[in-house]
């Protein structure tokens, strides 16, 4: 089970870099107005990373967290109230990613309707799951 948790936490890792920089990608593909070899370099990294590492981490992240949480952890800590503040994090870490997803099909098709500076909120998102799912997982408060 050792295995398993160490998987999980490396793909979250992974997960979360690219939750981190597909945002930033935004902030400057929105900025890239009039450069057309610039925004389609944009669009590539922007894909590749969405599908070649974000989901790949993502999937992984909650399937080892699931073999987790089916394991060991339901039967221990089914009535905590942190383990299910956490699961709602992550699920709401998932509609991000998602709406991610979406963002990266507009810019596919050139339909951005958001400017550079909603794109350096959006990314300061993740970050506050990252505190709070780290805060509950460690110090367990509720």
């Amino acid at each position: 089970m050792q295995w398993i948790k160490a998987l999980h936490i490396i793909f979250m890792v992974t997960w979360f870099a690219g939750l981190f920089y597909l945002p930033r990608l935004f902030v400057y593909h929105a900025m890239a107005t009039g450069d057309t070899v610039g925004q389609e370099r944009f669009k590539i990294m922007e894909r590749k990373l969405y599908f070649g590492i974000m989901t790949p981490g993502a999937v992984i992240t909650i399937i080892t967290g699931l073999i987790l949480l089916h394991s060991y952890a339901w039967q221990l800590y089914r009535y905590a109230i942190w383990l299910h503040l956490k699961l709602g994090l992550v699920l709401l870490l998932l509609v991000y990613h998602l709406y991610c997803g979406y963002l990266v099909k507009q810019f596919k098709y050139n339909a951005n309707k958001h400017g550079h500076v909603f794109y350096r909120w959006l990314n300061e998102f993740p970050i506050l799951i990252l505190f709070g799912v780290v805060i509950l997982v460690m110090v367990r408060p509720v």
